[in-house]
């Protein structure tokens, strides 16, 4: 679909969604900014919309087509999609459930395992939770709350009163999980229109890729091409549309990697409305693909104007 076919499908003008009130509000701001100026230079009208309005729902009915650039709860969990359903209005990205699923890192990883695809072993925590019991069975491990993304309040435990400190921590954003640690290398894997964009190394010399290592830190290595061999990218990038697949995801995202020492690959999780910043990955991935930050929200837009909302609605994926 060329630009002139995308300026004529949304009439010229387009509604970015972005803030919100979630944790990673201020992200999204950068994301939705970064998208609007990229529409804006070639030629749509936009208007940015914060969620986080009590009037975002009259104002963003106006358009017949909308961009998300929200990350986190109530606005990457379903949410707002299922909202812009309910108004006909087409959006970018994962549907209801698979925004939904997306978010939830424990039940996603729970689908995951019954589809037979790799990811760390893990167990829910909570106040009663035997914190020794925990650290002999997972050893060395990270905590995270379920529903929150750029990894806040994320902590690596080893010991019980770390463990225990972890989850006081990731509390206050909800449910709780522990998740095996993974010694190895760390990897991304942007997909775009159901293909594997080139995979990303990521590399920092924080404990783990952390909130400061994605956002603020210019110490942060990523590293395009991955230093994989051809077999094992490909293995990675197959894992990786395979996980994005099964949660039903459609148009764009990502999928977070490790690899162990052995070689194994598992799944961390996947982003149905990943970063859009100066440092975010999936510009980075689709560069090293040939398309410029122009072309690749153009090439989202597109999939969803081709896709509409119509997918989920008939029970695929």
């Amino acid at each position: 679909m060329s630009f002139a076919d995308i300026q004529r499908a949304v009439g010229g003008k387009l509604a970015v969604l972005l803030g919100g009130n979630s944790a990673e509000r201020e992200i999204s701001l950068k994301s939705g900014a970064a998208v609007s100026e990229a529409f804006r230079r070639q030629g749509l009208e936009i208007e940015a919309i914060d969620v986080a309005d009590r009037d975002w729902m009259q104002r963003v009915q106006k358009f017949s087509h909308c961009f998300i650039a929200l990350h986190g709860p109530g606005g990457e969990d379903g949410t707002v999609q299922g909202a812009l359903e309910c108004m006909g209005v087409t959006y970018t990205g994962s549907g209801v459930m698979a925004s939904a699923l997306g978010m939830d890192k424990l039940r996603c990883k729970q689908l995951w395992l019954s589809a037979g695809l790799n990811t760390p072993r893990f167990t829910t925590l909570h106040a009663h939770t035997d914190w020794q019991a925990t650290v002999d069975e997972l050893g060395p491990m990270i905590v995270k709350p379920a529903c929150e993304g750029s990894s806040i309040g994320m902590s690596r435990a080893e010991a019980a009163a770390e463990l225990e400190a972890a989850w006081q921590t990731a509390n206050r954003y909800g449910q709780v999980f522990a998740e095996q640690w993974i010694s190895g290398g760390e990897y991304t894997v942007a997909i775009l229109d159901d293909a594997a964009l080139p995979a990303i190394k990521l590399e920092t010399d924080a404990a783990f890729y952390d909130f400061e290592a994605k956002y603020v830190s210019n110490e942060t290595r990523y590293l395009c091409p991955c230093g994989l061999s051809e077999e094992d990218e490909l293995e990675l990038q197959q894992l990786a549309l395979s996980a994005f697949r099964e949660v039903g995801c459609r148009g764009w995202g990502r999928v977070d990697v490790m690899r162990a020492a052995d070689g194994d690959f598992y799944l961390l999780e996947v982003n149905t409305v990943p970063g859009m910043t100066d440092h975010s990955l999936v510009p980075m991935a689709a560069k090293a693909a040939g398309l410029d930050f122009d072309q690749l929200v153009s090439r989202i837009l597109a999939a969803a104007i081709a896709g509409g909302n119509a997918a989920e609605r008939q029970g695929a994926p």
